[in-house]
C-alpha cells in the first residue's frame, strides 16, 4: 500500500495561526443589546404583558416564601391577650393583698361593724314594732290621749332602752375580746324580752280574746321574738371574731389546699409567682440574704408558711 506523507505545516501559517489566536483574546467582547427602552421594543423582544406578569408573581412569591419563615409577628401580643394578662395580673395582685394580715384585719373589722350595725337596727325596729302591743296591753281600755292612754307609749321604750344598755355593753366587750356572759345579765335581758313577749301577746291568747285568730297573734308576737334572737345570736358572732388571729408569727396562713385524705398540699411555684418576684426584689435590695429560710420569707412577706416553703424552694432551685 502506497502511504499518503503528511504535509509538513509551514512555520509561517503557524505563526499567523498563533497571532489571531493572540489578537482575539485581547480585543474586548462587543456589548450584548442593552434592554428594551420602552413598550414597543420590550414586545419586539418577546417581553410581553403576560411575561412581565409572571415575572412580577414570581418574585413576590419569593418575598412571601422568605417571611412566611419569619414568627415575628406571633410573638406579639393582640389588643385581647394583653387585655386578659392585665385582668389576670391584677387578681393576682388582689389575691397576694387578701393575704396581708392587716388586710384581713381591717375585712374582718369592717364586717363586724356591718353586722354590728345591721342586728341593733333590727333590733330597735323589733323593739319599735313591739311598742304598740304594750301600749294596748299597758293602756287596758283607757280612753284616747287620757293620761293612762299616754303614759302607756312609754312602757316599752323605757324597757327596750334598758335593753339595748345591756345589749350593746355585751356587743362592744364582745368586740374588744371580753364577752360579757355573766348570768345576772343574761337573766336581766330574758326578762325585759319576757315581759315585752308577755304584754304583745297576752290580749290575742285564745282564753283573752272572743276573736282569736292564729295570724293576729302570730303578727304581734314577731318583734319580741326578733328581738330574742337577735340578743341571742350577736353575742355569739362577736365571740368568734374576738377570736380571729391576724398576726403573721401565730400562725396566719393563707389559703390552703388539702386532699381527700386531709394531708396538706404543697403550693406550687406557679401558684406564688408573685411572692417569688417581690422575694427576688428584697435579696436585690438586701433585705433578704441570698438564700432565706421559710421564717424569714413569712416575715419578709406576710405570707402564710406554706407560701413561705414554696418561695424558699423556688428560689433555691433558681439558684441551683
Amino acid at each position: 500500500m502506497s502511504s499518503i506523507a503528511n504535509p509538513t505545516p509551514d512555520p509561517d501559517d503557524i505563526s499567523r495561526t498563533l497571532a489571531e489566536i493572540e489578537r482575539h483574546l485581547i480585543e474586548p467582547t462587543p456589548p450584548t443589546d442593552p434592554p428594551p427602552a420602552d413598550l414597543e421594543e420590550a414586545e419586539a423582544l418577546g417581553e410581553t404583558k403576560r411575561v412581565r406578569q409572571l415575572r412580577a408573581e414570581v418574585a413576590e412569591a419569593r418575598h412571601l416564601a422568605a417571611l412566611q419563615t419569619d414568627d415575628t409577628p406571633l410573638l406579639l401580643d393582640t389588643a385581647k391577650v394583653r387585655e386578659r394578662r392585665k385582668k389576670a395580673h391584677e387578681a393576682a395582685r388582689l389575691h397576694l393583698l387578701g393575704q396581708d394580715p392587716a388586710m384581713r384585719a381591717w375585712q374582718a373589722a369592717r364586717m363586724r361593724r356591718l353586722l354590728v350595725t345591721g342586728a341593733m337596727v333590727a333590733l330597735t325596729l323589733a323593739l319599735a314594732w313591739s311598742t304598740a302591743g304594750v301600749q294596748h296591753f299597758a293602756a287596758d281600755g283607757a280612753e284616747s290621749w287620757s293620761p293612762a292612754w299616754i303614759f302607756a307609749w312609754l312602757v316599752e321604750p323605757f324597757m327596750s332602752i334598758a335593753l339595748l344598755v345591756v345589749v350593746g355593753a355585751r356587743a362592744y366587750l364582745g368586740t374588744q375580746g371580753q364577752p360579757l356572759n355573766d348570768p345576772k345579765l343574761i337573766r336581766t335581758e330574758y326578762l325585759f324580752l319576757g315581759l315585752t313577749l308577755g304584754m304583745n301577746a297576752w290580749p290575742y291568747l285564745p282564753w283573752t280574746d272572743d276573736d282569736f285568730t292564729l295570724s293576729r297573734l302570730v303578727l304581734h308576737v314577731l318583734g319580741p321574738i326578733v328581738a330574742v334572737a337577735i340578743v341571742t345570736a350577736l353575742p355569739i358572732i362577736l365571740a368568734a371574731f374576738s377570736r380571729l388571729n391576724y398576726n403573721p408569727d401565730a400562725g396566719l396562713t393563707g389559703l390552703t389546699y388539702s386532699a381527700n385524705t386531709g394531708d396538706r398540699v404543697r403550693r406550687t411555684a406557679a401558684e406564688v409567682a408573685p411572692l417569688i418576684e417581690r422575694a427576688q426584689v428584697l435579696i436585690a435590695t438586701g433585705n433578704l440574704p441570698d438564700h432565706p429560710s421559710a421564717s424569714k420569707i413569712q416575715r419578709a412577706l406576710h405570707c402564710g408558711m406554706d407560701d413561705a416553703r414554696a418561695v424558699r424552694d423556688a428560689l433555691a432551685q433558681e439558684a441551683a
